[in-house]
């Protein structure tokens, strides 16, 4: 991920660097290179999207198709990476306007800085330039700008449909299992699996390897979701950067919440209560909030359905027959994502 980032940010920081002021600075707050008063800064993101298109890439890279490496990665590869980390900033800037959360990246978050305005627009800036990042036919086959186009397309509108359900379930009394699943299927693994997509259309993939990668890349998106979910309930906030509980804090409605709600046990029953229970939680309600989730099964069912989610992404790379050593990098970074800790 270190590496991806080598690679991706200095052609992030131009495309910034093109956005009007004071847009750019938001951006590049939110992208973690300056604080709020411009200073020098790093504090920015784990690029995970990013390091999954290099990694599809070499993992669908041919025979006859040199290794893309990270020191010398075609300019299609390269523009994917920062196109995938754009469309994720322009979600989280959105996103913490949207739910009022008030940290990321362990710091204020962007609209708390600069307001929400001006969050909202860099969001949309950084939008649309990730779309423009895709070069066109005349710079790579026409093919392959037409299917990137269409793929990320797609990943943005699944994801905002993800987003419009997640802050429909706020007002929802109830929320099926299945629903949820839906969710995050649209809000956090359509990007992934573009990620993983792109960078197998970008390294020349035939149509069975990129759809294999793609079937990954979904399947790892709702595991990560899953371990995000586990991390907003039981997470160390000196790791995650987040209150402690602050997924039930707010009242979400994450899949470790849903799948206690829905078991129709008596734990349920009382976190059903403190979910409807008028004003802020305090830290005891908090605390008792999770013990329900856990007492309810909603912990040990997110647990399992991520690792079964890990191996069938596992079981649709090995579909691929890509060569184990091609394989490799796409694995270690799904087992890190999978078990991490923030």
């Amino acid at each position: 991920m270190e590496r991806s980032r080598e690679v991706v940010e200095p052609a992030y920081r131009r495309a910034v660097g093109l956005l009007p002021s004071p847009v750019d600075r938001v951006a590049g707050y939110h992208a973690g290179w300056w604080d709020a008063d411009g200073r020098a800064s790093d504090a920015g993101g784990k690029a995970i999207r990013p390091a999954l298109v290099f990694a599809a890439a070499d993992a669908a890279a041919g025979p006859h198709v040199p290794s893309v490496g990270l020191g010398t990665a075609p300019a299609a590869v390269t523009a994917a990476g920062v196109a995938v980390e754009m469309v994720h900033d322009f979600s989280l800037l959105h996103d913490d306007v949207m739910d009022g959360d008030t940290t990321r990246r362990h710091r204020p978050a962007a609209w708390t800085v600069f307001g929400r305005g001006q969050a909202i627009v860099a969001g949309d800036l950084l939008l649309t330039t990730a779309l423009g990042m895709l070069p066109g036919p005349e710079d790579v086959p026409a093919a392959f700008a037409q299917q990137a186009r269409g793929v990320l397309s797609d990943a943005v509108a699944r994801l905002c449909a993800g987003q419009a359900d997640d802050l429909r379930f706020e007002r929802c009394s109830s929320v099926g299992l299945e629903e949820c699943l839906a969710m995050a299927d649209g809000k956090t693994a359509a990007l992934l699996q573009a990620s993983c997509h792109l960078g197998a259309l970008a390294a020349g993939a035939d149509p069975h390897t990129a759809s294999c990668l793609a079937t990954f890349g979904r399947h790892l998106g709702l595991a990560f979701q899953l371990v995000d979910d586990l991390l907003g309930i039981w997470g160390d906030p000196s790791a995650t950067g987040k209150p402690a509980g602050s997924d039930l804090a707010s009242r979400k409605k994450s899949l470790p919440v849903v799948a206690a709600l829905t078991s129709q046990t008596p734990a349920a029953a009382r976190l059903a209560d403190l979910y409807a229970s008028p004003g802020a939680l305090g830290a005891h309600d908090l605390a008792e909030a999770a013990a329900m989730v856990e007492q309810a099964g909603g912990r040990a069912w997110a647990q399992q359905e991520a690792d079964r989610r890990l191996g069938s992404a596992f079981a649709a790379l090995d579909a691929a027959g890509l060569p184990a050593d091609r394989q490799s990098a796409l694995r270690t970074l799904a087992i890190l994502m999978a078990t991490r800790d923030h």
